[in-house]
């Protein structure tokens, strides 16, 4: 099988269409707002990123073995458990939205807010990191040419989506988003190396954590299922 095949096309081109959504969708948000209200247009955001999030995971599932094998670690001793390691910690940055539920639901008012605490200490932009977290041990694990596109092209969304959230966050709150900017770094750790954060640990004992676990657990019992369901979808 060549290494460009009709899938990696399709790929791409559900990518970008993610991207353009999503950050479209952001970007209008302070607009679109005052036109029909923060609840319904949190309703709406989340309808249409989810839905494209959802054709773009089973996609992915069901070609991840599309294209040329660029190599074969899966028999590698140890392979299979840091690739779990480096999933599940991938979730532990991915976790942020899981702080306000109620907010992503709407039901309670969906608001914007300006962290510098807990995994943000860490990095400013945590879901860029476990994004790519994410890439590099399903990439490892896969080893395929559309697993490696794929990630490039979910990296390259999250490598502009710190830029965007930072330009967002500066136009919304201004000289106090450049204070928590300096204050912060997008590199994992940097700003606590370089002494301008301090990692406090009491900040993490939160149960969006245990949900996080738990989710990571569920995930590791239920995915041979969800593989089972996903490659009945005829595409």
């Amino acid at each position: 099988m060549g290494i460009w095949t009709t899938s990696h096309w399709v790929m791409l081109g559900l990518l970008f269409l993610f991207a353009l959504v999503h950050s479209g969708l952001a970007a209008l948000r302070m607009w679109a707002e005052t036109k029909i209200g923060v609840r319904l247009y949190r309703v709406f955001f989340a309808l249409c990123s989810l839905s494209l999030a959802v054709v773009l995971i089973v996609y992915f599932f069901n070609h991840r073995y599309d294209g040329l094998i660029l190599w074969n670690a899966q028999n590698v001793y140890g392979v299979k458990s840091f690739v779990w390691i480096l999933s599940a910690i991938s979730f532990l940055f991915l976790y942020p939205a899981t702080f306000n539920l109620l907010e992503v639901a709407a039901v309670a008012k969906p608001q914007v807010h300006l962290y510098e605490s807990g995994i943000i200490r860490i990095t400013r932009h945590p879901q860029m990191v476990g994004q790519v977290i994410w890439c590099i041990a399903h990439t490892l694990w896969l080893g395929t040419s559309f697993t490696l596109l794929t990630s490039i092209g979910l990296i390259a969304h999250h490598l502009f989506a710190v830029w965007h959230g930072d330009h967002r966050l500066e136009k919304r709150y201004g000289d106090a988003f450049l204070k928590v900017k300096e204050r912060t770094s997008v590199i994992p750790f940097l700003a606590i190396l370089d002494g301008r954060q301090k990692l406090k640990l009491e900040e993490f004992l939160r149960p969006a954590y245990l949900g996080v676990a738990g989710f990571v657990l569920l995930f590791w019992w239920g995915h041979p299922w969800l593989m089972q369901v996903t490659s009945r979808v005829p595409w």
